[in-house]
């Protein structure tokens, strides 16, 4: 689940709200970070007590839901994959020159490549984990040789000088918006961690992914915030390249540009993947072409990106449409804790209901204002 939410756009998110918002972006995150815990615990706790998938649980709750709840999914990852691809192309832009329409279809060609030679994919694990090591620090350094000014960002983060509901829908629907917390959750399932002794390894497998991303997206914040504060400018056609760039020389940029792109093809890999896992279980017809699927889901991707260009707007509409999302299946779980069919004799903590509506109210309220005010 962490390592889906640290992507492409995860890392451009980040960069363009804290040249927007400045300090006060450490309150966004912390406040994001709250619903995102609050989001999570409920799901995967009530999903891995029932032993059932979200779309099943959701037609068990409200029939037919589960359908509208997979194809909401299904889009939802469209666009994130959208994104991913636009990341991959940006990654490729950095490290080899290529304008990002080319590396975008590169990528997407690797990406398929991948996919159908699934040794390759396991290979292309291994580097990413190593790369992902390698972002840590390269982030842990731009940190402390930008000299952020930390006392600032702590007050800030908690006495905000403003607040974006957009940056906060965005950055709740990058973390779990959309697949990602279901996956997690799916994940958690086929594993054969279920029911209700389950529930302790559920709740710290639950908590410690988003206190990774978290602490990862603190750290990117105040690496950029440090870059600015140093007076350099952040480039908007590429922002977080521009900060590893102006922090750690040319030699740290293209490694990030390794890094960006690494995130960007696996993201492309597993979205595609989770996305149409989604609908695959509805029809045997599926199931049994959900490869050519994939195929297809990749391609279209790619060609709605080379269609729309703009691939920093795309990875910051990827997380806000997915923060959309997040209501509706929230929601959904929360009405399938009441009911005894799915979750037998668990009792779903009242405090965490509570907080698991309020999150759907907040999440509902800031979409509708981010609708109205772009």
């Amino acid at each position: 689940m962490a390592t889906s939410a640290v992507g492409p756009g995860f890392l451009t998110q980040t960069t363009v709200f804290t040249k927007q918002l400045l300090a006060s972006f450490g309150f966004v995150i912390l406040l994001s970070v709250v619903l995102d815990i609050f989001a999570q615990l409920n799901i995967w706790q009530v999903l891995t007590v029932s032993g059932k998938r979200g779309q099943t649980v959701a037609n068990e709750t409200i029939p037919g839901s589960g359908y509208l709840l997979a194809l909401l999914i299904a889009f939802g990852g469209l666009v994130f994959n959208i994104g991913n691809i636009a990341g991959s192309g940006l990654g490729l832009n950095v490290l080899l020159g290529l304008p990002v329409d080319a590396g975008a279809v590169i990528s997407a060609g690797i990406a398929i490549a991948i996919f159908l030679v699934k040794d390759a994919g396991k290979v292309m694990d291994a580097v990413v984990k190593v790369l992902g090591v390698v972002m840590i620090v390269l982030i842990g350094y731009v940190v402390y040789a930008s000299q952020p000014p930390i006392a600032e960002a702590a007050v800030r983060t908690v006495a905000p000088l403003q607040i974006d509901a957009r940056a906060i829908v965005t950055l709740v629907g990058g973390t779990v918006g959309g697949y990602i917390t279901f996956a997690g959750a799916h994940r958690l399932i086929d594993a054969g961690i279920s029911g209700i002794g389950s529930l302790p390894e559920v709740r710290r497998s639950a908590i410690t992914g988003i206190v990774l991303t978290a602490i990862i997206r603190f750290a990117l914040f105040l690496a950029a915030l440090g870059v600015i504060a140093m007076g350099f400018s952040i480039d908007d056609a590429n922002p977080p390249a521009s900060v590893f760039q102006n922090a750690a020389g040319n030699g740290g940029y293209k490694i990030f540009g390794v890094v960006m792109w690494a995130a960007a093809i696996t993201s492309v890999i597993g979205a595609a993947f989770t996305s149409v896992s989604f609908i695959k279980t509805f029809s045997e017809k599926i199931e049994t072409r959900s490869n050519l699927i994939i195929v297809a889901f990749i391609a279209v991707s790619t060609i709605i990106f080379l269609a729309i260009g703009r691939p920093v707007a795309i990875l910051l509409w990827a997380g806000t449409i997915n923060g959309f999302i997040l209501p509706v299946g929230l929601a959904l779980v929360l009405l399938a804790s009441r009911k005894r069919s799915i979750i037998g004799e668990y009792g779903h903590p009242l405090w965490l209901q509570i907080a698991g509506w309020l999150v759907v109210t907040v999440m509902t309220v800031f979409s509708v204002l981010t609708i109205g005010g772009y």
